[in-house]
């Protein structure tokens, strides 16, 4: 562990002397263009039985999706993307993206399946995604999560080597929890702590109702934003290849099938030049 006590003031002295971002509306790139898939591709591991489990090894694959798990579907005269949840795996964009916010909806549906039933519904925004297809659970590339997940919008997972440095206060043996007075903390799949933080406070709207979800990235420095509040900071983005450490501050995106019936909309991106002081501080 590290500790937040030199590092997070320094960052905060660079906010308070105007460390602002350069945005402007006219500047968003439209990733979803309301009418089709343009500009992703899809990606489905294994298809799996009623219990969540492979039938076998063999994934669906890229740009292969028998069972419509990603769809375009209308609601109140507006296209909007329904990821069914039947097979774990994710929409990605083709291009990559650096320093940037990104902000989308999304709202729950009704369904479940297989390991995911009648829990909490899941899915994802994986960001700097990079490397092979399907390297975590046959479904997933490299990537830091952002996580959306029922009650838990907002926590970070490290995703197939993903890995990154989060102030926490520790609350049990394996729950920490963000705190940007905390204890800077390095979580990735080989640490003691593990590659999972939780977020702080709540701020997810009730099941069916939209959500907006806004991510900051900007250097090796990244923001989980849930309806206008700061969930979490990560600090030093990186990924982990047996054993040694390397920058993690680009890549794809990528939204989760992971089991549960969600909708996604209005999903754009511009660059920026600074993080956010509002959110930060």
């Amino acid at each position: 562990m590290k500790t937040a006590r030199f590092i997070i003031p320094l960052l905060l002295c660079a906010i308070a002397f105007g460390f602002t971002t350069t945005q402007n509306a006219n500047h968003w790139e439209q990733l979803f263009n309301g009418k089709d898939l343009t500009g992703w591709d899809t990606y489905l591991g294994p298809d799996l039985d009623t219990n969540g489990k492979p039938i076998n090894g063999q994934p669906v694959g890229l740009n292969s999706d028998p069972r419509h798990v990603f769809s375009i579907v209308k609601e109140n005269g507006e296209n909007i993307i329904r990821v069914s949840g039947e097979n774990w795996g994710a929409i990605s964009t083709k291009k990559e993206y650096e320093s940037y916010h990104l902000q989308l909806q999304f709202k729950w549906g009704a369904l479940s399946w297989g390991q995911k039933k009648n829990k909490k519904k899941d899915s994802g925004l994986l960001y700097h995604s990079v490397g092979k297809y399907g390297a975590d659970y046959g479904a997933w590339m490299r990537s830091q999560e952002f996580q959306i997940e029922e009650g838990n919008c907002g926590d970070y997972w490290g995703v197939a080597g993903g890995m990154a440095d989060i102030p926490v206060i520790k609350k049990s043996e394996t729950d920490y929890v963000y705190n940007p007075q905390g204890t800077l903390t390095t979580f990735s799949e080989d640490s003691k702590q593990g590659r999972h933080c939780i977020k702080s406070g709540d701020a997810e709207n009730p099941t069916g109702q939209w959500n907006t979800v806004d991510l900051y990235c900007h250097g090796d420095t990244s923001v989980h934003v849930v309806n206008g509040k700061v969930m979490m900071v990560l600090y030093h983005n990186q990924q982990l290849d047996n054993g040694q450490q390397s920058p993690l501050i680009k890549g794809k995106i990528q939204i989760q099938s992971e089991g549960a019936e969600v909708y996604y909309r209005q999903i754009k991106i511009q660059s920026i030049d600074r993080l956010p002081a509002e959110f930060v501080k």
